[in-house]
């Protein structure tokens, strides 16, 4: 085995050999001209062709060795593995006559006939370079004329640098900067201020992407920054984006919910207000009004608190827990309270908060005395709707598994959802004719009862008739059993088509307007929110989730079900002409189904030859930057898209063929085009027209 190493490693250093040439003869061109990225790129085709060749070697010597040595005897294999013993026997002999048989002058001789020298590689490498040369040389030894560019040899003495000073907004509290030509973040209103450096010399030209050309000299130029946009220089481009003043944001997490309906036995509630704003908060203040009284003896009383300021001038954190008494709330109280906080800007912006109610009950008694001495002032409370009872279920699940409730507070959430379930139960339970009638088995129960009621009743009235009537006027005689028979089969009859087509108005589901499959639904519907009241009063409110989704679900059912159109009682259509009518014909009809209004042109005219000049080569009309700039400007709200557009203008105005589609297409984002726009077309269908479609031969040529 041994030996089988030592001769792979002298056949692979006469590859080796042979190859070294075209490595270092390929890379001396990009060594002379100089090239970096040139002679990397060689040093990289070098180890990969390094890696191919090892591999080559590697699999390729025995057949090398066999072809060029007879003394191997075609078993040069054998020198790597020998398996049996007569391979070992051979191999041995091998190993006797290896040293012998293959001399370094035939590992060479064996390199130069398996393994190219690589001389038409070495010439590719060097045209290749002397392209790169060529090419990277030839301005300057042409003395060419090249087109003007705002950094020439003429003006490189004299050229100017650019310096950006920032300015930002005192109110903002950031300070002012200066930097080279790079892209810029600034706040609204920053003052950017361009200045030249060392010099005038040079185009020093600004572009800005909204159409604005500022030109800098020994007096700097100034711009506003009161939108975002690409300025360009000396061919260079960069962004200057601007980060509008954001208004205040205040967050209340104390109270959880928009009405908040405090426990009989409550003394105190909790408010949480943050205030957060992006440079400063200015003033903060808590706006509450207090509603004592009821009916038309109702009095507001009005507070307002400023909340104190904190360390952060950007963060407002306020807590507190109010005493009921702090706050004068008596029984039957209700507390309204919002924020309204104010930033710093120049312009302040002012953002006031949704405002929060704290509702204390009234004593139970005190309502009905309420209620019974003025029964006009006292509105109904508003149901909650199914959405609303899922909603505060599954609040309840979670605040139930976040924190440890105490159970009381448990038992008196799940039986408010119950009583708002209840409610909605009963309100439903009305378009059925009764509010007891809740389950499926009990409603057919009864409607079995009812159909069965008078045949019950019938039977033995008719038993007792039969054998104690005696003898009817006439004296016939008493075997009249089949005319009973046939009579009690109409009787039976008749009784199953009432049964089936009438409808009884003693049963008070049956006493309403609604269809049977309507009630089947409304049935559903209650059958569940029952189920799910049963399961608030239990409290277990997880289980009450499912069949409060089938509620819901009956319920949407019911408001998506089909409607009945009718046309309004004031419509008189127009009086028909007699000498038209069954003529056929059909100048001056017009169709009886509305089209839209036509379309307005969505475009000016300028932009619009723009557009369509900008789908061709054709040339552009006068002053179109300024067209497309201000289209850009009003109708592109996104700030990247619109720094987008603005590129597209500058590679436009700079002869880019190939860039108009691009500005063409923003063009017509601005404008809303791209869009579906339906359009109803206004036809005529006649019986002949409906006959010639149906027998084909629209189709026909």
């Amino acid at each position: 085995m041994h030996g089988g190493v030592e001769i792979t490693r002298r056949v692979w250093r006469a590859a080796q050999l042979r190859r070294m040439p075209l490595w270092i003869g390929g890379a001396l061109p990009w060594l002379a001209i100089p090239s970096g990225p040139g002679l990397l790129a060689w040093a990289g085709w070098c180890a990969l062709d390094w890696v191919k060749l090892r591999r080559r070697v590697a699999y390729e010597w025995p057949a090398w060795l066999d072809g060029a040595v007879p003394e191997m005897e075609d078993s040069a294999a054998l020198l790597d593995a020998a398996d049996t013993p007569i391979a070992r026997l051979q191999q041995q002999r091998l190993f006797a006559r290896l040293d012998a048989a293959v001399s370094r002058q035939q590992l060479r001789q064996i390199a130069r006939q398996h393994v190219s020298s690589g001389v038409p590689i070495i010439l590719v490498s060097a045209i290749l370079a002397a392209m790169v040369w060529y090419a990277t040389t030839r301005p300057s030894e042409e003395g060419a004329i090249t087109p003007p560019s705002p950094v020439s040899s003429a003006t490189a003495a004299t050229l100017a640098g650019l310096n950006i000073k920032l300015a930002p907004p005192a109110y903002t509290g950031v300070a002012a900067s200066e930097s080279a030509p790079r892209d810029l973040q600034v706040p609204e209103q920053t003052v950017v201020t361009w200045c030249l450096t060392g010099g005038t010399g040079g185009n020093n030209k600004i572009e800005l992407g909204n159409g604005e050309v500022l030109e800098p000299g020994e007096q700097c130029a100034r711009w506003t920054a009161t939108e975002s946009v690409v300025w360009r220089w000396r061919g260079a481009r960069h962004t200057l984006r601007v980060i509008p003043d954001a208004p205040p944001e205040i967050t209340i997490s104390a109270p959880t919910q928009m009405i908040q309906d405090l426990r009989d036995n409550a003394t105190s509630t909790t408010m949480t207000v943050q205030v957060k704003d992006d440079y400063r908060i200015s003033r903060a203040t808590l706006h509450m009004t207090l509603a004592q009284g009821s009916g038309e003896n109702v009095r507001f009383t009005d507070r307002e608190m400023p909340l104190p300021a904190s360390n952060n001038p950007k963060l407002r954190n306020w807590s507190k827990q109010w005493a009921l008494s702090e706050l004068a709330m008596e029984p039957g109280d209700e507390l309204y309270f919002f924020v309204r906080a104010t930033d710093n800007a120049g312009r302040a912006q002012t953002v006031q908060s949704p405002t929060y109610t704290v509702r204390r009950p009234a004593p139970e008694q005190e309502a009905e005395e309420e209620s019974a001495a003025m029964p006009s002032l006292v509105k109904p409370a508003s149901l909650r709707s199914q959405r609303q009872i899922i909603i505060d279920t599954e609040q309840l699940i979670a605040d139930m598994r976040s924190t440890k409730m105490a159970a009381a507070d448990v038992r008196d959430r799940s039986e408010r959802i119950g009583d708002d379930q209840a409610q909605l139960r009963r309100r439903y339970g009305q378009f059925l004719g009764e509010e007891s009638t809740l389950f499926g088995e009990e409603s057919t129960l009864f409607g079995e009862e009812a159909a069965k009621a008078p045949s019950a009743a019938e039977a033995p009235a008719e038993e007792e008739g039969h054998e104690g009537h005696g003898h009817a006027p006439g004296g016939h005689d008493h075997d009249h059993g089949e005319p009973n028979q046939r009579k009690g089969g109409i009787v039976n009859e008749t009784q199953h088509i009432l049964e089936t087509y009438g409808h009884a108005h003693d049963e008070a589901e049956n006493a309403t307007m609604y269809d049977e499959g309507t009630k089947k639904v409304l049935r559903r519907a209650l059958v569940a929110m029952w189920d799910a009241e049963k399961s608030l009063r239990a409290i277990t409110p997880k289980s009450a989730l499912a069949p409060e989704h089938k509620a819901l679900e009956a319920i949407k059912e019911l408001q998506q079900a089909e409607r009945i159109y009718l046309h309004k009682t004031a419509f008189t259509p127009p009086p028909i002409k007699e000498e038209k009518r069954m003529t056929g014909e059909m100048d001056g009809a017009a169709s009886y189904r509305r089209t839209q209004a036509d379309h307005e042109a969505p475009l000016p005219e300028e932009l619009r030859t723009l557009v369509q000049a900008l789908s061709g080569e054709a040339v552009l009309p006068a002053l179109w930057m300024r067209t497309a700039n201000d289209w850009v400007r009003t109708r592109i709200v996104q700030d990247e898209q619109r720094l987008a557009a603005q590129r597209a203008i500058q590679d436009v105005a700079d002869g880019c063929i190939a860039c108009r589609p691009v500005l063409r297409a923003w063009l017509r984002a601005g404008a809303g085009e791209g869009q579906v726009l339906l359009q109803a077309k206004t036809s005529v269908d006649t019986a002949f027209a409906r006959s010639w479609r149906e027998s084909g031969g629209a189709a026909k040529p």
